[in-house]
């Protein structure tokens, strides 16, 4: 596997029989750990890209706190909303609140999921229900990631005070929370170093388990811990959870000896491994947000003033404590990383994959695939259970595409996953689909997966005039509003999907 890997920092092919293969935990870890800092930011780059992994890159916000007005909430919900960025729900803060106001910690979270189109990360989520913790942990200044390294206990040994009797007084709520999120996260990381940190695995399965139910999105937090066997145990007990997001926690819970190199690492090591092909993580000074995202960081996980999570990403040991309001700052680092490239991504990009999810339908998407690849990756999976997948209204559906696409060689004008699952629609009525798109890793990688699965001849073509020239119909297959507008000004006769 090392030999692989080192060849797949340079060369695609092998990148592409890497992400093809069934992988070892153990092997993928340990060939990374022999990687130089500037080969393995490469290597996570390389697994960055469609359709090896996912190429979004994000913020994910904590709008919440235990001590924050119901009205201060909502307004930061809609604040997040209006900029596009998914909602990380504190369930005990989400009850917290609700105590105050004379409601519970449920109907908060039916009050947000009304106001918000993003989806809804619901976290701090336990085997009765939204966990409910004292005020000294709920309301914690931030001790140990604004003292440093190295992770010796949370301040020290205090998170499992849980008040498990309030918990159990809206123990029935349990399903009702779950049902309204789009993805659930749980926490890996008592068996690794941080028993007295995180809950017991098996609370962990048991929320794991109850996501999958309800068709949700499962993300597991991990830490880099001591950056090797406790990176692979990390990954291992996530992966047999079911996990389609890893989540990567460095800050005090990083004890590697190089913190920004062992972050790295365990981010270009996730970014194989990951089921659901993103990458997130909920806290990592800002040399760790910065060396991940050169890694291939997708998701960064911040906050607003006193939400934990305002301060866990992005500050340095000294200045990282409750009261910071870290997005943006997380949206000034990310932009520094990548200049002039319009991230993080926003609402205009969220809508246009809920539109490609909603087009494709469940059925085709992750963790559904289409030859090698899943079709999309967990974004897909957590967007189907967002409001704006409901409001959206498509122009054609799928059916109504194949039915109007008449003849028998079809050009479909955009490489990406709408146009596999448009091939795969259409093998059943034409003998040849061609596949136009500018990008020739886009073109390439979706010619040879899709001729590997499908019975009609699949042709690449670099042209979009040419590929409609040679065409009986031409498909413009994308759901971005500027893409779909530069195909039509080559092809005005196109169809479009939005």
């Amino acid at each position: 596997m090392y030999d692989l890997i080192k060849k797949a920092v340079y060369d695609d092919d092998a990148a592409i029989a890497i992400s093809k293969m069934k992988k070892d935990v153990g092997s993928v870890v340990d060939a990374i750990s022999e990687l130089s800092l500037e080969e393995t930011m490469k290597l996570g780059m390389q697994f960055k890209r469609f359709p090896l992994g996912c190429d979004l890159t994000e913020v994910v916000a904590g709008t919440c706190a235990s001590d924050l007005e119901l009205m201060d909430l909502l307004g930061n919900c809609r604040l997040s909303d209006m900029i596009g960025a998914p909602i990380h729900i504190c369930a005990y803060a989400f009850s917290d609140i609700g105590e105050k106001f004379g409601m519970t910690g449920l109907d908060v979270m039916k009050k947000v999921h009304e106001i918000v189109d993003v989806p809804l990360d619901l976290d701090h989520f336990g085997v009765n229900g939204a966990m409910r913790l004292p005020k000294n942990i709920s309301g914690c200044g931030g001790e140990c990631y604004n003292k440093g390294p190295g992770f010796t206990e949370c301040p020290r040994g205090r998170i499992h005070e849980r008040l498990i009797d309030k918990e159990l007084e809206h123990k029935g709520d349990k399903e009702e929370w779950v049902k309204l999120a789009s993805s659930v996260a749980v926490n890996v990381s008592s068996e690794q170093t941080g028993d007295a940190h995180a809950a017991p695995l098996s609370e962990a399965q048991d929320i794991a388990d109850l996501a999958k139910k309800y068709g949700k999105g499962v993300e597991s937090i991990m830490f880099v811990g001591d950056g090797y066997d406790e990176v692979i145990t990390g990954f291992e007990k996530s992966i047999k959870l079911g996990a389609d997001v890893v989540v990567v926690e460095g800050g005090p819970f990083n004890r590697c000896e190089n913190t920004t190199e062992g972050f790295a690492k365990a981010i270009a090591a996730a970014r194989i491994l990951s089921p659901g092909k993103v990458v997130a993580t909920n806290g990592a000074y800002e040399n760790e947000v910065r060396a991940g995202l050169r890694s291939g960081l997708n998701m960064v996980i911040t906050g607003f003033p006193k939400n934990h999570h305002g301060y866990m990403c992005g500050f340095e040991p000294g200045t990282a404590r409750r009261g910071k309001f870290g997005l943006p700052r997380i949206i000034q680092i990310i932009n520094e990383e990548f200049p002039n490239r319009g991230l993080p991504a926003q609402k205009h990009d969220l809508l246009a994959i809920a539109t490609a999810v909603k087009l494709a339908g469940p059925d085709n998407i992750y963790p559904n695939k289409i030859g090698s690849y899943h079709v999309g990756d967990a974004h897909w999976a957590t967007l189907v259970n967002s409001r704006m997948y409901e409001n959206i209204e498509l122009k054609h559906t799928l059916d109504d595409i194949v039915n109007m696409a008449d003849g028998n060689t079809i050009s479909l004008h955009g490489g990406r996953f709408i146009s596999w699952v448009l091939a795969k629609e259409l093998d059943k009525h034409v003998d040849e689909i061609i596949i136009a798109d500018v990008d020739k890793w886009v073109l390439d990688n979706t010619v040879d997966n899709l001729q590997d699965v499908l019975n009609a001849t699949i042709i690449p073509e670099s042209d979009d005039k040419v590929a409609a020239d040679k065409a009986d119909f031409s498909i413009a297959s994308s759901t971005m509003i500027p893409v779909k507008d530069n195909i039509l000004k080559k092809v005005p006769n196109a169809l479009t999907i939005v």
